[in-house]
C-alpha cells in the first residue's frame, strides 16, 4: 500500500529467552539464528535433545549422578553464583533434563553402571 515492504534492510530476530531456555537457544543459534517470521526450533530442541541423550547414555547410575548435581545447581544456584560453579549455572536446567531422560532410558534399559 505504501510501499514500506519494497526494501532491502533485515529484519531483526530476537528471541528473549528465560533461564530455563537459555541453554538451548544458545544450541539453536550455534547452527544458524531463524530469520524473520520462522518457527524457532529451541522449543522443539529442548525436548529432541535431552531425550536423544537420554537414549545414547542410557544408564540409571551415571544418569542419576548427573541429575543429582544439577539438581545441586538448581536449588542452589544463589550460592553458586560467585564462586567456581558459575560457568555451568546457564547451562543447569540443560544438565537436569539430560540426568532426567538418561535415567529414565536406563531404567528402560535395565542399565545401572553399565551392570
Amino acid at each position: 500500500m505504501f510501499g514500506f515492504d519494497n526494501h532491502s534492510i533485515a529484519r531483526p530476530t530476537y528471541f528473549k529467552p528465560n533461564v530455563v531456555f537459555d541453554a538451548f537457544q544458545n544450541i539453536v543459534d550455534t547452527y544458524g539464528v531463524p530469520t524473520y517470521l520462522e518457527a524457532n526450533p529451541a522449543l522443539i530442541s529442548c525436548v529432541t535433545f535431552p531425550w536423544l541423550f537420554g537414549m545414547m547414555f542410557g544408564d540409571m547410575g551415571h544418569g542419576s549422578i548427573l541429575l543429582a548435581i544439577a539438581l545441586v545447581l538448581v536449588f542452589g544456584a544463589e550460592r553458586f553464583k560467585d564462586g567456581p560453579l558459575a560457568g555451568a549455572l546457564p547451562l543447569r536446567y540443560l544438565f537436569m533434563f539430560m540426568g532426567i531422560s538418561a535415567t529414565y532410558c536406563g531404567f528402560i534399559y535395565n542399565e545401572f553402571f553399565a551392570m
